[in-house]
């Protein structure tokens, strides 16, 4: 009895009573919310998207300035004494394709520079210098080169090599007049002898620049696996031979000895034709059974019916086969 009384004098409110309560309970809840809501909304306003207007307008300023700046650039006339390169500019990225390799500016081709890794305005003004009557005497020389840059000639220089006949010292100061006593005697004797690459030996091919003895017995065991070369490029395929080895030796490299061996295609087995290096296994066998399948052949061009035998293929070994 005394427990419903307590319960009936403390749990029992009167309308005044429940709107004190909710009213604190209001306040409470306004307390501890009130602050979250506004910095939510303060946030939002802080993350507002900002005025990039004027960014853009000044990145589309110095696109234009720059473009402009190289459409304004000029490049010297056909006077030899203006090829300078451009001193407002220290360096140059240079090409991802670059190549180095022996040459002689005097002679290199337009391909040639290209594949050293210059720009298409360089080697157009390399070639128009030459074109006017203008040569390179030293390596020092191609520093005058309008638009070539201190580290474009740094990375070639090495491998310069001039040649200029009449001359002993390529190096030397020209500007230096050296008396001669009979010019009309004086010859040009170039440094290594040329040789037939068909018809050289291991002791002939030693003494070209790059090239020692295990180089030199590559080149003449393919060549008597292939059965003689038809073109001095061939060279070139032989394994372990740099290109710019061979860009520097084939000067000194002739073909006059074009004895080549060949294959009968009408009576070689399929490893007499897969020991060629230019037939091998893959193409040797497609080839016998197409033989055994449908007679011999009656002319060479009937490789081409046979599918392994592409055209490119087919330029290569039609060299070294016959009926």
């Amino acid at each position: 009895m005394k427990w419903k009384e307590f319960v009936a004098d403390y749990l029992n409110f009167s309308r005044k009573d429940r709107i004190a309560i909710i009213a604190i309970l209001g306040i409470v809840l306004a307390v501890f919310f009130l602050p979250e809501a506004f910095s939510k909304n303060s946030s939002l306003s802080n993350n507002s998207t900002p005025d990039t207007t004027w960014i853009t307008a000044l990145k589309t300023l110095e696109q234009k300035e720059a473009e402009s700046s190289d459409e304004n650039r000029q490049y010297p006339d056909d006077n030899s004494s203006n090829y300078q390169y451009d001193r407002r500019t220290g360096s140059y990225s240079g090409n991802s394709k670059e190549e180095l390799f022996y040459f002689d500016p005097n002679t290199l081709s337009r391909e040639g520079w290209l594949r050293l890794g210059l720009r298409e305005k360089t080697v157009s003004t390399i070639q128009n210098y030459l074109s006017k009557g203008g040569q390179f005497k030293k390596p020092e020389d191609l520093q005058k080169i309008y638009g070539l840059f201190p580290d474009e000639f740094k990375r070639i220089s090495p491998y310069i090599k001039i040649e200029i006949p009449g001359e002993v010292n390529t190096y030397k100061d020209f500007t230096e007049k050296v008396p001669v006593e009979n010019p009309s005697a004086k010859t040009y004797t170039p440094r290594y002898s040329v040789i037939d690459i068909n018809s050289a030996d291991t002791t002939a091919l030693i003494i070209l620049p790059g090239i020692g003895s295990k180089l030199a017995t590559r080149i003449i065991n393919f060549r008597d696996k292939l059965g003689g070369f038809y073109s001095i490029n061939q060279v070139a395929e032989t394994y372990g031979v740099p290109d710019s080895t061979f860009q520097h030796i084939r000067q000194y490299l002739k073909l006059e000895n074009i004895a080549l061996r060949k294959i009968n295609i009408n009576t070689a087995t399929v490893d007499e034709l897969k020991a060629h290096p230019y037939i091998r296994y893959s193409i040797a066998n497609p080839i016998i059974a197409y033989r055994n399948e449908h007679g011999p052949f009656s002319k060479i061009e009937d490789l081409k019916k046979v599918m392994v035998v592409t055209e490119e293929v087919y330029k290569k070994i039609v060299h070294y086969i016959n009926l």
